[in-house]
């Protein structure tokens, strides 16, 4: 059963768990939209995702319009997506803007930080606020809101990763340590669809570190 925040007749913002899809896929695994429409008995129309790996809050439409209007503001960059990560390590600065050229391999599923413009290859940009570092099992780590600018596939991962900053427990990105990535979407913020009022939700990461 999947977790709903919050319902109307236009949108459905949930939980995605940890291990579930956020759209289907050639395979046909479970994902959230086939959840979804299992679940509430609508038409699924996703609107931003979440890497497989990762959960947190997930927002899908439940109309083509609202579909669309939710779109046009990931366009024009005013649907607010903020996240909580655990990297290894610790950044230079306490807040900052990292901003780098990803290429996506499909037939790896990785993705990379490369240096010149060519075909595949996408701006990504993000801002980041170091909340507190700790160390855990002798490892410095640092706790980091993230606020994206763009969503390219494994974003957040990647950046960090190619700064020598590999999310905790994302092995696929070079951390030694832990078994899945630290990376919670924590916080959303939008202009409901259908009434035009602000929308924002949250919840708290699920990272336990002792």
């Amino acid at each position: 059963m999947i977790e709903i925040l919050y319902r109307d007749k236009d949108i459905v913002v949930c939980k995605k768990p940890v291990g579930v899809l956020s759209q289907g896929d050639l395979c046909d695994r479970a994902n959230m939209v086939s959840l979804l429409k299992e679940q509430i008995g609508e038409e699924i129309y996703p609107i931003n995702r979440l890497d497989r790996e990762v959960g947190g809050i997930i927002v899908y439409a439940l109309s083509k319009n609202a579909c669309a209007a939710l779109n046009r503001q990931i366009t024009d960059k005013t649907f607010i997506k903020e996240y909580k990560a655990v990297v290894c390590g610790v950044p230079e600065e306490n807040e900052g803007e990292l901003i780098d050229l990803l290429f996506k391999d499909s037939r790896k599923n990785k993705v990379y930080a490369v240096k010149r413009k060519r075909k595949g290859v996408k701006e990504a940009s993000l801002y980041y606020w170091v909340e507190k570092t700790f160390e855990y099992e002798g490892e410095t780590l640092s706790l980091l809101k993230i606020r994206l600018n763009t969503g390219r596939t494994h974003q957040i991962r990647v950046q960090f990763a190619s700064r020598g900053m590999p999310l905790f427990g994302d092995r696929r990105y070079g951390a030694k340590t832990g078994s899945k990535p630290a990376l919670f979407a924590y916080k959303i913020k939008f202009v409901h669809p259908g009434t035009k009022e602000i929308k924002e939700f949250s919840l708290q990461p699920e990272f336990i570190f002792e």
